[in-house]
């Protein structure tokens, strides 16, 4: 009887369908988040993978948005979690146009109001048919292997593991400070 199990267990595990060791909420990922290319403000390319070991925040930003007012406690998270967390800022222009300015406007506003030092990328489309890789990545459960989302405004924040992978998505009234996010570091 142990040999029929131990065979049964071999042949699914083979063939991956041994469905006690899966979990149905979770797929393997199609790509690794560190090697989606991406480029900084200031026009450098961003080595995602330079971040293993950290958690990663991922929060798609705009200067004239009601929300814009998040850039001062993403600084504080930086600041109190930068040891194990980088905070990647991602100007988007597709909220109500609350991002009309270019890579230097966008970076003097961020520091001049709000002392940003954590890393911004390029301004890029976090939804629709010129979706950034990164944001196909944190919106489809078939790319990240956790779940699916839409982005429904500024400042929705997405939290990568240690590992790269995905862990959860938090809507742009979560605060950064907030115990949902920092229970997680």
């Amino acid at each position: 009887m142990k040999a029929i199990a131990i065979i049964t267990t071999i042949i699914g595990l083979f063939f991956g369908t041994f469905s006690t060791t899966q979990n149905s909420n979770f797929m393997q990922p199609q790509a690794s988040i560190y090697d989606i290319p991406i480029t900084s403000l200031n026009g450098e390319k961003i080595d995602l993978s330079a971040f293993k070991g950290k958690k990663i925040l991922i929060v798609n930003t705009a200067s004239e948005c009601g929300f814009t007012k998040q850039y001062a406690d993403l600084q504080k998270l930086h600041e109190k979690y930068q040891d194990k967390l980088v905070i990647i800022g991602v100007p988007c222009n597709q909220f109500g146009g609350q991002e009309p300015g270019n890579a230097q406007e966008i970076q003097t506003f961020c520091q001049v109001n709000y002392g940003v030092t954590f890393l911004m990328t390029e301004k890029v489309d976090v939804k629709g048919e010129n979706q950034h890789p990164l944001y196909q990545w944190l919106t489809k459960k078939e790319l990240n292997g956790v779940k699916s989302s839409s982005i429904k405004w500024n400042f929705q924040k997405y939290l990568i593991d240690e590992q790269g992978n995905f862990i959860d998505y938090y809507f742009s009234l979560t605060n950064p400070m907030s115990s949902k996010i920092t229970n997680q570091l």
